[in-house]
């Protein structure tokens, strides 16, 4: 089994998605948007809940809630590098 990079924080960005730097300090944009339309996700649409995301004290992901999580895998594979993304003009 692959190890990822561990989470070391985690910042809320406009349009749903999140800045996420890694204990390597390597930093990526994850966007969120696609995760939307799935059940277990709805609660991102709220921007308040959106935007009280925290990383995993020990670094395997992010969470909102209990229910609501992201594994760093999913972030480290899915996000876009933070030189990349910031070309990307949303």
């Amino acid at each position: 089994m692959k190890a990822y990079p561990k989470v070391k924080s985690v910042q809320a960005l406009p349009s749903k998605r999140l800045r996420v730097t890694f204990e390597n300090d390597e930093v990526r944009v994850y966007d969120c948007t696609p995760l939307l339309q799935e059940p277990a996700f709805r609660f991102l649409q709220d921007d308040a809940f959106f935007r009280n995301v925290c990383p995993d004290p020990h670094g395997y992901g992010v969470a909102w809630s209990d229910e609501v999580d992201l594994a760093e895998s999913e972030l480290w594979l899915h996000g876009t590098p933070e030189q990349a993304a910031a070309a990307d003009p949303r």
